[in-house]
């Protein structure tokens, strides 16, 4: 059974929605799942002032626990076409892993939300990549496997790099059954490759 986290920094609920689809979908695949998110940076005062979902249930992880997974699925909203600062901080504190090697073979995925259509959401997941790589992961995106991304029915998310959905610049368009279906996909394709390195 593989062991995956879903790790993942959410303002206003998106990611956060798409991170528990995520987790379904690699459930599915008879994975040993946990959901975490990373700290907020921002104060606690200015967050709720601009309406951050300050409450989230899900556990704060820690950089070094990375190396205890087979898999890492990351979510982030994207901030001017990178991942946002609160994932790239935790992130910048896994030096030691680096150092040791302890993140290299493991499996890693990247999820986003976005305000509009084209508001970054190929380059926040392609630039995440990168981070990837150099921490030695070996990176699973969402196939076309999955056909709601040819889907021209609607306006939706997702692309062969991970899954995405689009939030509308106040924050009021919720992940489409479509985008969750994507997640859900990436997450079950995450564990069961998981499952064949680390089975």
């Amino acid at each position: 059974m593989a062991k995956v986290l879903v790790l993942y920094y959410s303002s206003y609920g998106h990611v956060e929605t798409m991170a528990h689809a995520v987790a379904e979908g690699a459930r599915a695949a008879a994975a040993d799942v946990t959901v975490k998110r990373v700290p907020e940076l921002v104060p606690d005062d200015i967050a709720r002032r601009s309406g951050f979902k300050v409450d989230q249930p899900a556990p704060i992880a820690t950089p070094m626990e990375l190396a205890e997974y087979d898999a890492v699925v990351f979510g982030t909203p994207t901030r001017y076409g990178n991942m946002a600062s609160q994932m790239k901080n935790f992130l910048d504190q896994t030096g030691r892993l680096w150092m040791e090697g302890s993140l290299v073979g493991k499996v890693g995925s990247v999820f986003t939300s976005t305000a509009t259509q084209h508001g970054g959401q190929e380059s926040t997941i392609l630039s995440f990549h990168t981070v990837l790589l150099h921490l030695g992961f070996v990176i699973v995106g969402l196939p076309y496997a999955f056909k709601g991304q040819l889907s021209l029915d609607e306006i939706t998310g997702g692309s062969p790099y991970g899954a995405t959905t689009i939030a509308a610049g106040d924050g009021s368009r919720l992940p489409s059954a479509n985008e969750l279906d994507g997640a859900r996909y990436q997450g079950r394709h995450v564990a069961e490759i998981a499952g064949k390195l680390f089975g």
